[in-house]
Protein backbone atom coordinates (compact mmCIF):
# COMPACT_ATOMS: atom_id res chain seq x y z
CA UNK A 1 0.00 0.00 0.00
CA UNK A 2 1.69 3.35 -1.01
CA UNK A 3 1.80 6.00 1.79
CA UNK A 4 0.43 9.96 1.22
CA UNK A 5 4.79 10.66 0.61
CA UNK A 6 4.80 8.09 -1.78
CA UNK A 7 1.83 8.80 -3.71
CA UNK A 8 2.68 12.97 -3.80
CA UNK A 9 4.66 14.04 -6.57
CA UNK A 10 5.74 17.35 -7.84
CA UNK A 11 5.65 18.25 -11.79
CA UNK A 12 8.61 21.64 -12.38
CA UNK A 13 7.83 22.80 -16.12
CA UNK A 14 8.13 26.36 -17.33
CA UNK A 15 5.97 25.01 -20.53
CA UNK A 16 2.13 25.26 -19.12
CA UNK A 17 0.76 23.22 -21.41
CA UNK A 18 3.65 19.87 -20.86
CA UNK A 19 2.87 20.82 -16.90
CA UNK A 20 -0.91 20.12 -17.79
CA UNK A 21 -0.33 16.92 -19.59
CA UNK A 22 2.03 15.62 -16.87
CA UNK A 23 -0.24 16.57 -14.22
CA UNK A 24 -3.40 15.01 -16.16
CA UNK A 25 -1.54 11.56 -16.78
CA UNK A 26 -0.14 11.34 -13.31
CA UNK A 27 -3.29 12.64 -11.69
CA UNK A 28 -5.39 9.86 -13.33
CA UNK A 29 -2.87 7.35 -12.92
CA UNK A 30 -4.12 8.16 -8.79
CA UNK A 31 -1.19 10.50 -7.97
CA UNK A 32 -0.99 13.25 -6.15
CA UNK A 33 0.32 15.72 -8.52
CA UNK A 34 1.96 19.35 -6.79
CA UNK A 35 3.20 21.72 -10.10
CA UNK A 36 5.85 24.24 -9.86
CA UNK A 37 6.35 26.73 -12.81
CA UNK A 38 10.19 26.90 -12.03
CA UNK A 39 12.93 25.76 -10.18
CA UNK A 40 13.18 28.04 -7.28
CA UNK A 41 9.43 27.43 -6.93
CA UNK A 42 9.91 24.07 -6.65
CA UNK A 43 12.80 24.16 -4.31
CA UNK A 44 10.31 26.31 -2.17
CA UNK A 45 7.68 23.54 -2.08
CA UNK A 46 10.52 20.94 -1.49
CA UNK A 47 10.72 22.60 1.60
CA UNK A 48 7.07 23.22 2.92
CA UNK A 49 6.17 19.52 2.11
CA UNK A 50 7.71 15.73 1.26
CA UNK A 51 7.17 14.10 -2.25
CA UNK A 52 7.75 10.69 -3.52
CA UNK A 53 9.74 12.01 -6.81
CA UNK A 54 10.11 15.14 -8.91
CA UNK A 55 9.20 15.30 -12.59
CA UNK A 56 11.37 18.47 -13.20
CA UNK A 57 11.90 19.40 -17.17
CA UNK A 58 15.58 20.81 -18.07
CA UNK A 59 15.13 23.44 -20.10
CA UNK A 60 14.06 26.00 -18.00
CA UNK A 61 14.48 30.05 -17.42
CA UNK A 62 16.96 31.00 -14.49
CA UNK A 63 17.31 27.18 -12.91
CA UNK A 64 17.77 24.83 -15.24
CA UNK A 65 16.89 21.13 -14.48
CA UNK A 66 20.27 20.19 -13.89
CA UNK A 67 21.06 23.04 -11.51
CA UNK A 68 17.64 22.70 -9.69
CA UNK A 69 19.10 18.43 -9.34
CA UNK A 70 22.01 19.92 -7.75
CA UNK A 71 20.05 21.97 -5.42
CA UNK A 72 18.01 19.16 -4.73
CA UNK A 73 21.05 16.78 -3.75
CA UNK A 74 22.22 19.93 -1.28
CA UNK A 75 19.33 19.01 0.43
CA UNK A 76 18.13 15.62 0.16
CA UNK A 77 20.22 12.79 -0.97
CA UNK A 78 17.11 10.37 -1.47
CA UNK A 79 14.54 12.07 -3.67
CA UNK A 80 14.09 10.89 -6.96
CA UNK A 81 14.29 13.27 -9.96
CA UNK A 82 13.42 12.09 -13.47
CA UNK A 83 14.64 14.59 -15.70
CA UNK A 84 12.57 15.33 -19.00
CA UNK A 85 13.81 17.17 -22.35
CA UNK A 86 12.86 17.87 -25.62
CA UNK A 87 16.64 17.40 -26.94
CA UNK A 88 18.80 15.15 -25.15
CA UNK A 89 22.57 15.81 -25.71
CA UNK A 90 25.86 13.67 -24.15
CA UNK A 91 26.95 16.79 -21.84
CA UNK A 92 23.22 16.96 -19.96
CA UNK A 93 23.42 13.55 -19.71
CA UNK A 94 26.63 13.17 -18.27
CA UNK A 95 25.81 16.02 -15.80
CA UNK A 96 22.35 13.99 -14.83
CA UNK A 97 24.57 11.09 -13.93
CA UNK A 98 26.70 13.83 -11.53
CA UNK A 99 24.00 14.37 -9.46
CA UNK A 100 22.05 11.67 -9.24
CA UNK A 101 19.03 11.78 -11.88
CA UNK A 102 16.89 8.69 -11.65
CA UNK A 103 15.74 8.93 -14.89
CA UNK A 104 16.33 10.87 -18.28
CA UNK A 105 13.01 10.80 -20.39
CA UNK A 106 12.67 12.34 -23.49
CA UNK A 107 9.62 14.30 -24.33
CA UNK A 108 6.78 13.47 -25.66
CA UNK A 109 6.93 11.05 -22.69
CA UNK A 110 4.11 8.27 -23.22
CA UNK A 111 1.71 7.66 -20.56
CA UNK A 112 2.68 4.49 -19.50
CA UNK A 113 6.46 5.45 -19.48
CA UNK A 114 6.08 8.32 -17.46
CA UNK A 115 3.31 6.76 -15.02
CA UNK A 116 5.79 3.47 -14.86
CA UNK A 117 8.61 5.61 -14.23
CA UNK A 118 7.32 7.75 -11.35
CA UNK A 119 5.88 4.59 -9.51
CA UNK A 120 9.10 2.65 -9.21
CA UNK A 121 11.11 6.30 -8.41
CA UNK A 122 8.79 6.53 -5.74
CA UNK A 123 8.86 2.69 -4.12
CA UNK A 124 12.46 3.33 -4.46
CA UNK A 125 12.51 6.53 -2.49
CA UNK A 126 10.55 4.64 -0.11
CA UNK A 127 13.17 2.29 0.35
CA UNK A 128 15.73 4.36 0.44
CA UNK A 129 13.85 6.58 3.34
CA UNK A 130 13.62 3.32 5.57
CA UNK A 131 16.84 2.24 5.01
CA UNK A 132 18.11 5.81 5.93
CA UNK A 133 15.96 6.02 9.20
CA UNK A 134 16.37 2.51 9.97
CA UNK A 135 19.87 1.28 8.62
CA UNK A 136 21.00 -2.17 9.96
CA UNK A 137 18.48 -2.14 12.28
CA UNK A 138 19.81 0.90 14.19
CA UNK A 139 17.59 3.41 16.70
CA UNK A 140 14.17 4.29 15.39
CA UNK A 141 13.40 0.76 14.01
CA UNK A 142 10.33 -1.00 14.89
CA UNK A 143 11.34 -3.91 16.71
CA UNK A 144 8.11 -6.22 16.07
CA UNK A 145 8.16 -4.70 12.27
CA UNK A 146 11.97 -6.02 12.15
CA UNK A 147 10.80 -9.52 13.59
CA UNK A 148 8.63 -10.13 10.53
CA UNK A 149 11.26 -9.16 7.87
CA UNK A 150 13.96 -11.02 9.62
CA UNK A 151 11.23 -14.36 9.73
CA UNK A 152 10.73 -13.62 5.81
CA UNK A 153 14.02 -13.45 4.97
CA UNK A 154 15.28 -16.64 6.52
CA UNK A 155 12.05 -18.48 4.89
CA UNK A 156 12.87 -16.51 1.47
CA UNK A 157 16.71 -17.70 1.97
CA UNK A 158 15.74 -21.43 2.83
CA UNK A 159 12.98 -21.31 -0.52
CA UNK A 160 15.78 -19.66 -2.71
CA UNK A 161 16.45 -21.03 -6.31
CA UNK A 162 18.30 -19.48 -9.43
CA UNK A 163 16.31 -19.49 -12.78
CA UNK A 164 18.40 -18.55 -15.93
CA UNK A 165 18.40 -16.73 -18.94
CA UNK A 166 20.25 -17.35 -21.88
CA UNK A 167 22.58 -14.45 -23.31
CA UNK A 168 23.06 -15.43 -27.42
CA UNK A 169 25.22 -14.88 -30.49
CA UNK A 170 22.71 -14.67 -32.67
CA UNK A 171 24.95 -14.46 -35.82
CA UNK A 172 26.57 -17.64 -34.36
CA UNK A 173 22.98 -19.48 -33.14
CA UNK A 174 24.84 -20.14 -30.10
CA UNK A 175 24.27 -20.08 -26.25
CA UNK A 176 27.06 -17.26 -24.89
CA UNK A 177 26.21 -17.63 -21.65
CA UNK A 178 23.44 -17.70 -18.86
CA UNK A 179 22.42 -14.92 -16.76
CA UNK A 180 22.04 -16.34 -12.97
CA UNK A 181 18.36 -14.84 -11.23
CA UNK A 182 17.51 -14.94 -7.80
CA UNK A 183 13.59 -16.89 -7.40
CA UNK A 184 12.32 -17.28 -3.85
CA UNK A 185 9.11 -18.99 -2.97
CA UNK A 186 8.05 -16.48 0.43
CA UNK A 187 5.33 -14.86 -0.73
CA UNK A 188 6.10 -11.56 1.63
CA UNK A 189 8.70 -11.00 -0.65
CA UNK A 190 7.98 -11.92 -4.23
CA UNK A 191 10.67 -10.68 -6.19
CA UNK A 192 14.47 -10.17 -6.39
CA UNK A 193 14.22 -6.47 -4.96
CA UNK A 194 12.08 -7.05 -2.31
CA UNK A 195 14.67 -9.65 -0.98
CA UNK A 196 17.43 -7.41 -1.25
CA UNK A 197 15.52 -4.76 0.17
CA UNK A 198 14.60 -6.65 3.16
CA UNK A 199 18.37 -7.59 3.54
CA UNK A 200 19.44 -4.68 3.87
CA UNK A 201 17.12 -3.09 6.46
CA UNK A 202 17.93 -6.21 8.68
CA UNK A 203 21.57 -5.92 7.85
CA UNK A 204 21.73 -9.64 6.61
CA UNK A 205 22.73 -8.49 2.96
CA UNK A 206 25.86 -10.70 2.57
CA UNK A 207 24.20 -13.66 3.20
CA UNK A 208 22.30 -13.21 0.76
CA UNK A 209 24.89 -12.70 -1.75
CA UNK A 210 26.62 -15.97 0.02
CA UNK A 211 23.78 -17.88 -0.84
CA UNK A 212 22.94 -16.55 -4.46
CA UNK A 213 27.10 -16.94 -4.91
CA UNK A 214 26.47 -20.66 -2.95
CA UNK A 215 23.15 -21.81 -5.74
CA UNK A 216 24.92 -20.97 -8.48
CA UNK A 217 28.20 -22.22 -7.82
CA UNK A 218 26.28 -25.52 -7.21
CA UNK A 219 24.49 -25.44 -10.60
CA UNK A 220 27.90 -25.18 -12.22
CA UNK A 221 29.58 -27.86 -10.95
CA UNK A 222 27.24 -29.80 -13.13
CA UNK A 223 27.22 -27.68 -16.15
CA UNK A 224 31.41 -27.61 -16.95
CA UNK A 225 31.28 -25.61 -20.07
CA UNK A 226 28.40 -22.89 -19.59
CA UNK A 227 29.63 -19.55 -18.54
CA UNK A 228 27.04 -17.60 -15.92
CA UNK A 229 26.66 -14.01 -15.05
CA UNK A 230 26.00 -13.32 -11.58
CA UNK A 231 24.48 -10.29 -10.31
CA UNK A 232 26.24 -8.25 -7.60
CA UNK A 233 24.74 -5.58 -5.25
CA UNK A 234 27.57 -3.11 -4.63
CA UNK A 235 27.54 -4.06 -0.83
CA UNK A 236 28.58 -7.18 -1.76
CA UNK A 237 31.88 -5.75 -2.69
CA UNK A 238 32.64 -5.19 0.59
CA UNK A 239 31.60 -8.84 2.16
CA UNK A 240 35.74 -10.47 2.43
CA UNK A 241 33.72 -13.64 1.97
CA UNK A 242 33.64 -12.80 -1.81
CA UNK A 243 37.33 -13.19 -2.40
CA UNK A 244 38.33 -16.17 0.41
CA UNK A 245 39.53 -19.60 -1.06
CA UNK A 246 36.85 -21.39 0.10
CA UNK A 247 34.76 -19.20 -1.63
CA UNK A 248 32.05 -21.74 -4.04
CA UNK A 249 32.16 -19.36 -7.23
CA UNK A 250 35.97 -18.71 -7.15
CA UNK A 251 36.31 -22.41 -8.14
CA UNK A 252 34.51 -21.18 -11.56
CA UNK A 253 35.62 -17.80 -11.55
CA UNK A 254 36.89 -18.23 -15.12
CA UNK A 255 33.37 -19.26 -16.63
CA UNK A 256 31.77 -16.37 -14.34
CA UNK A 257 31.04 -12.72 -15.11
CA UNK A 258 30.32 -10.29 -11.92
CA UNK A 259 27.32 -7.60 -13.08
CA UNK A 260 27.71 -4.58 -10.83
CA UNK A 261 24.50 -2.34 -11.05
CA UNK A 262 23.90 0.78 -9.34
CA UNK A 263 21.19 0.71 -6.84
CA UNK A 264 24.17 1.94 -4.51
CA UNK A 265 26.65 4.05 -5.42
CA UNK A 266 30.56 2.90 -5.96
CA UNK A 267 31.61 5.15 -3.79
CA UNK A 268 30.02 3.53 -0.55
CA UNK A 269 32.83 0.82 -1.28
CA UNK A 270 36.24 1.22 0.12
CA UNK A 271 39.70 0.79 -2.03
CA UNK A 272 37.23 -0.25 -4.80
CA UNK A 273 39.75 -0.32 -7.63
CA UNK A 274 41.82 -2.92 -5.07
CA UNK A 275 39.00 -4.92 -5.06
CA UNK A 276 38.39 -5.02 -8.47
CA UNK A 277 41.57 -6.29 -8.98
CA UNK A 278 41.65 -8.69 -6.59
CA UNK A 279 37.78 -9.96 -8.35
CA UNK A 280 40.05 -10.07 -11.86
CA UNK A 281 43.15 -12.07 -10.12
CA UNK A 282 40.97 -14.66 -9.40
CA UNK A 283 40.01 -15.00 -12.68
CA UNK A 284 36.43 -13.43 -12.35
CA UNK A 285 35.43 -10.55 -15.31
CA UNK A 286 33.09 -7.48 -14.96
CA UNK A 287 30.35 -6.39 -16.72
CA UNK A 288 28.53 -3.07 -16.07
CA UNK A 289 24.36 -3.84 -15.61
CA UNK A 290 21.61 -1.44 -16.99
CA UNK A 291 23.60 1.29 -18.77
CA UNK A 292 21.29 3.78 -20.32
CA UNK A 293 18.29 3.47 -17.20
CA UNK A 294 18.71 6.86 -17.36
CA UNK A 295 22.40 7.00 -18.29
CA UNK A 296 23.09 6.02 -14.63
CA UNK A 297 25.18 3.00 -15.89
CA UNK A 298 27.70 5.56 -17.60
CA UNK A 299 29.48 6.35 -14.52
CA UNK A 300 29.93 2.83 -13.35
CA UNK A 301 31.23 2.55 -16.67
CA UNK A 302 33.92 4.63 -15.95
CA UNK A 303 34.61 3.10 -12.40
CA UNK A 304 34.63 -0.15 -13.42
CA UNK A 305 36.27 -0.49 -16.89
CA UNK A 306 34.12 -3.53 -17.26
CA UNK A 307 34.43 -6.48 -20.11
CA UNK A 308 30.88 -6.39 -20.83
CA UNK A 309 28.27 -3.91 -20.72
CA UNK A 310 24.77 -4.65 -20.70
CA UNK A 311 22.31 -2.34 -22.26
CA UNK A 312 18.99 -1.66 -20.57
CA UNK A 313 15.83 -2.78 -21.70
CA UNK A 314 14.48 0.22 -21.74
CA UNK A 315 16.62 1.96 -25.16
CA UNK A 316 16.03 -1.80 -26.36
CA UNK A 317 12.28 -1.16 -26.50
CA UNK A 318 10.91 -0.61 -29.92
CA UNK A 319 14.54 0.35 -31.13
CA UNK A 320 13.09 -0.39 -34.21
CA UNK A 321 10.74 2.77 -34.69
CA UNK A 322 12.29 5.61 -32.46
CA UNK A 323 14.90 6.84 -33.98
CA UNK A 324 16.64 8.46 -31.13
CA UNK A 325 17.08 4.83 -29.43
CA UNK A 326 18.19 3.51 -32.63
CA UNK A 327 21.24 6.77 -32.70
CA UNK A 328 21.63 6.24 -28.58
CA UNK A 329 22.07 2.08 -29.42
CA UNK A 330 24.57 2.58 -32.38
CA UNK A 331 26.90 5.29 -30.70
CA UNK A 332 27.35 2.40 -27.63
CA UNK A 333 28.04 0.15 -30.08
CA UNK A 334 30.88 2.13 -31.66
CA UNK A 335 31.78 2.95 -27.89
CA UNK A 336 32.02 -0.58 -27.13
CA UNK A 337 33.94 -1.49 -30.04
CA UNK A 338 36.50 1.31 -29.59
CA UNK A 339 37.14 0.40 -25.84
CA UNK A 340 37.18 -3.44 -26.72
CA UNK A 341 33.99 -4.57 -24.74
CA UNK A 342 31.38 -6.58 -25.13
CA UNK A 343 27.66 -4.48 -25.67
CA UNK A 344 24.90 -7.33 -24.96
CA UNK A 345 21.42 -6.04 -25.31
CA UNK A 346 18.60 -6.67 -22.50
CA UNK A 347 15.16 -7.14 -23.37
CA UNK A 348 14.66 -7.87 -26.75
CA UNK A 349 11.21 -9.14 -27.29
CA UNK A 350 10.11 -8.83 -30.84
CA UNK A 351 11.73 -9.77 -34.50
CA UNK A 352 11.72 -6.00 -35.50
CA UNK A 353 13.86 -5.35 -32.00
CA UNK A 354 16.08 -8.28 -33.32
CA UNK A 355 16.34 -7.53 -36.87
CA UNK A 356 17.56 -3.72 -36.32
CA UNK A 357 19.80 -4.37 -33.76
CA UNK A 358 21.68 -6.84 -35.90
CA UNK A 359 21.76 -4.66 -39.09
CA UNK A 360 23.59 -2.29 -36.36
CA UNK A 361 26.06 -5.26 -36.06
CA UNK A 362 24.86 -5.97 -32.90
CA UNK A 363 25.39 -10.02 -32.05
CA UNK A 364 24.68 -10.15 -28.01
CA UNK A 365 21.41 -10.54 -27.14
CA UNK A 366 19.01 -11.65 -23.83
CA UNK A 367 15.19 -11.59 -24.06
CA UNK A 368 12.12 -13.18 -23.99
CA UNK A 369 12.06 -13.51 -27.46
CA UNK A 370 15.05 -15.87 -27.36
CA UNK A 371 14.28 -17.31 -23.99
CA UNK A 372 12.44 -16.87 -20.47
CA UNK A 373 14.23 -17.15 -17.11
CA UNK A 374 13.50 -20.98 -15.99
CA UNK A 375 15.83 -23.50 -14.05
CA UNK A 376 18.45 -24.90 -16.04
CA UNK A 377 18.61 -24.51 -18.81
CA UNK A 378 15.79 -24.01 -21.02
CA UNK A 379 16.41 -23.86 -24.58
CA UNK A 380 16.43 -21.06 -27.43
CA UNK A 381 14.15 -20.10 -29.68
CA UNK A 382 15.83 -18.50 -32.86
Amino acid sequence: MPTETTSRILVVDDDAEMLRAHQRILTRAGLTVDTAENGRAALEMLSRASYGAVVSDIAMPEMDGVSFLRAVRDVDLDLPVLLVTGSPDVTTAAAAVQYGAFRYLTKPVPAEILVGAVRRAARLHEWAVLRRTAHLGDRGADVGDRAAIDASLTRALKSMWMAFQPIVSYRAREVFAYEALMRTSEPALPHPGAVLEAALRVGRHAQVGQRVRQLVAATLDTAPSVTCFVNLHVRDLADDALYEDGEPLSRHAERVVLELTERSPLDEVGGLRARLERLRKLGFRLAVDDLGAGYSGLTSLAQLDPEVVKVDMSLVRDVDSQPIKQKLIASLQALARDLDKKLVLEGVETPAERDFLVETGCDLFQGYLFARPAKPFTDVAW
